[in-house]
């Protein structure tokens, strides 16, 4: 556990069918969750984090998930050739062989929604791609250099 300032709580009361209450609390109890609260919170900010990846100019993180068929060509080279464009936005990757000739690679990227859009569109246009999914988040990743300014620790008092 961390040690973080509380945050203030506010209530909410809302309504459902009974089907559907029922399928949350069964969904809470498969999960072992504390409480309805805890399982509604992270729904809405995964609808959060969805509905602000629709504004072009949004600052996102997140994960692009790719599978991906080994053996059909040069697929690794043209999906390198598809990052290249792309190198503000894509922080890091991880590549796995999966079971037969497939392949799973993770992009960890971070950058205004439109350009991680296009990304994403770039990498489905390559023929061998089966997968792709776009995750992201409204927090962001702390800044990595500053670009030619002493980092804090190296300021003179």
């Amino acid at each position: 556990m961390t040690d973080c300032a509380p945050q203030q709580l506010a209530r909410l009361s809302i309504s459902l069918p009974a089907d559907l209450a029922e399928a949350l609390d069964r969904m809470v109890a498969e999960r072992e969750l504390p409480s309805r609260s805890q399982l509604l919170a992270e729904l809405i900010r995964h609808q959060l984090a969805e509905h602000r990846a629709e504004r072009p100019e949004a600052m996102l993180a997140g994960t692009i998930t790719l599978v991906y068929r080994a053996d059909s060509g040069r697929v690794r080279h043209s999906l390198a050739q598809a990052q290249a464009g792309y190198v503000k936005e894509v922080i890091s990757s991880q590549h796995v062989f999966l079971e037969g000739d497939q392949s799973l690679e993770v992009l960890l990227v971070q950058g205004p929604a439109e350009r991680l859009n296009q990304l994403c569109d770039n990498l489905r246009k390559i023929r061998a791609v089966q997968q792709l999914a776009l995750v992201t988040t409204t927090a962001l990743l702390p800044p990595l250099h500053s670009h030619g300014q002493p980092h804090p620790e190296e300021q003179n008092p």
